[in-house]
């Protein structure tokens, strides 16, 4: 009869937990990338203008 004492088992979750959070870090890392490459892509894009500033300065607010 084989059984294994809490220690043997400690041992494989923690190897299996230390694998988990490596392998989250990863994710969290390539998502701050993405995110990254996101935003300076945004940054890239021109924001309208009109030819005359005056436009649109003023707003009629009565219905």
């Amino acid at each position: 009869m084989d059984i294994q004492g809490a220690g043997a088992s400690g041992t494989s979750g923690a190897s299996l937990e230390m694998a988990s959070l490596k392998m989250a870090k990863g994710q969290q890392e390539r998502d701050g990338q993405a995110t990254l490459q996101l935003l300076d892509s945004a940054a890239d894009v021109p924001k309208p203008s009109s030819a005359n500033p005056a436009l649109g300065a003023k707003i009629d607010t009565y219905a």
